[in-house]
């Protein structure tokens, strides 16, 4: 279930080559023009794409475009009173992976719509609620508000808050607000962590709900919820702070909305809140990996041509490195159980440009280059730990004996390979050259080798 204000969303894309001799602005040659339902339709509609039954308690306007909204969510249950004002409209205009401006059309804040009965019996029965409060008044109806404070005690709500919208009812078992936001409900003061941790335990009582997870984009959450430590004693708080993956993040378009979505599927499925908010956050962190609201919709239209072997993360990485000027690394190998020697040779490749592409032997391939024992750990993993290093801003993962395609893909400025040859002498130089790149061998670290430590621990084991 999810309730909330709809918006029609538009996103506008092109490219721009020129200014308009009217005055000094781009001119956009608009390639795309996407419409989804926006807000809480959002919200509906990436619920719908994980095949979750969805029931969508809303207002609509009555006007062609609130007709647009409901052609955009066939397979969500709307029950929709009236607005009383036309549907607002958000148009995004980008060019290439960059925001040039936002058009709001019909965004001013509303009355308090009313609700209808069919509204409020639609609570009924739910296995989670998701509120996604924007501000227009939805949240804030009386008669909502009482219905949800009712099924609330049965069935566990998640509330993404709004900073111009209504303060959570008691008795909702998450609410996820951002950094943020938090700052605006809260006198709290102090950065990071510290501030979260004590803004999350202000607004649990403040609001007199089950616990506050005050998310901070790719650092994670902090949250703070309620714990009983005997029958006879007031609920004690507990703070625990939730570690978002990392991932190289682009437009951050509903990621709040997955992240409140993530939480309300683990709670209906029986998670604690903890787990059930870690569960928000990898989600989140795996919708920005994936492109985002672009990504999330790409399968209305054309399907994208796959770009093999190469990641959106790193093609975002190399594009954004490559508009301001800078110069692109990459570096390769299996990186089996990470050493000194690995993390000397990769700091060594970042400092020879703006950013380290690693090109990554995907299991099949570590498998047909050292044999079925190998690797010792998942491609996975492997990821997962390269990613932590500071010095590393993407992973690629090919399957081939040698990352000579993906290569092709990106272009890298310069190719670092950590040894004591000559670079004339890496199977690589013949691809760099062919657009020019230059390859280079960074200090090489006797004595440190996987085959070496994997030996050690097998003979300890």
């Amino acid at each position: 279930m999810v309730v909330g204000d709809t918006l029609l969303d538009v996103d506008v894309s092109g490219t721009s080559e020129r200014l308009s001799p009217d005055a000094p602005v781009p001119v956009v040659d608009v390639r795309t023009d996407d419409r989804r339902a926006g807000g809480a339709g959002l919200v509906a509609s990436m619920l719908v794409r994980e095949g979750h039954d969805v029931t969508l308690v809303t207002v609509l306007g009555d006007d062609d475009r609130a007709a647009e909204v409901r052609a955009l969510l066939p397979e969500v249950d709307v029950v929709a009173g009236p607005s009383g004002v036309a549907t607002p409209v958000k148009t995004r205009v980008r060019v290439v992976d960059h925001a040039l401006v936002r058009i709001d059309e019909g965004c001013a804040t509303p009355p308090v719509p009313d609700t209808t009965a069919a509204m409020t019996a639609a609570l009924e029965g739910a296995d989670a609620i998701v509120v996604a409060d924007y501000g227009r008044g939805v949240a804030a109806s009386p008669d909502l508000r009482a219905a949800l404070e009712r099924v609330a005690t049965t069935t566990p709500v998640v509330w993404d808050p709004h900073p111009k919208g209504a303060a959570p009812v008691p008795g909702t078992a998450v609410v996820t607000p951002n950094t943020a936001e938090a700052r605006r409900f809260t006198d709290v003061p102090g950065d990071g962590v510290p501030f979260a941790t004590d803004a999350a335990a202000a607004l649990v009582e403040t609001w007199g709900v089950d616990a506050v997870a005050v998310t901070m984009g790719d650092r994670g959450a902090l949250v703070a919820s309620r714990r009983r430590t005997a029958p006879d004693r007031e609920a004690a708080l507990d703070s625990r702070f939730v570690p978002a993956p990392s991932v190289t993040a682009g437009d951050p378009c509903g990621a709040g909305d997955r992240l409140a979505a993530g939480v309300a599927i683990a709670l209906a499925e029986g998670a604690d809140v903890t787990d059930a908010v870690a569960a928000g956050v990898l989600a989140a962190s795996e919708y920005l990996a994936a492109g985002g609201v672009t990504a999330l919709f790409a399968d209305d239209g054309p399907a994208p041509v796959p770009v093999p072997g190469v990641d959106r993360d790193a093609l975002r990485v190399v594009h954004e490195v490559r508009s301001a000027g800078g110069t692109v690394v990459a570096t390769g190998g299996c990186f089996d159980l990470l050493h000194a020697g690995h993390a000397r040779t990769l700091s060594a490749a970042r400092a020879l440009g703006d950013c380290l592409v690693v090109c990554l032997n995907s299991d099949d391939s570590v498998r047909a280059l050292k044999g079925p024992e190998r690797p010792i750990m998942s491609q996975e993993d492997r990821v997962e730990l390269l990613l932590a290093l500071d010095c590393v801003d993407a992973v690629v993962v090919f399957d081939e004996h040698t990352p000579d395609e993906a290569l092709r893909r990106f272009r890298p400025d310069v190719w670092a390979k950590g040894g004591d040859y000559a670079a004339s002498e890496l199977p690589e130089s013949a691809t760099l050259a062919e657009w020019g790149g230059r390859v280079v061998t960074v200090p090489f670290h006797a004595g440190r080798s996987t085959t070496r430590l994997a030996a050690a621990i097998a003979r300890v084991g």
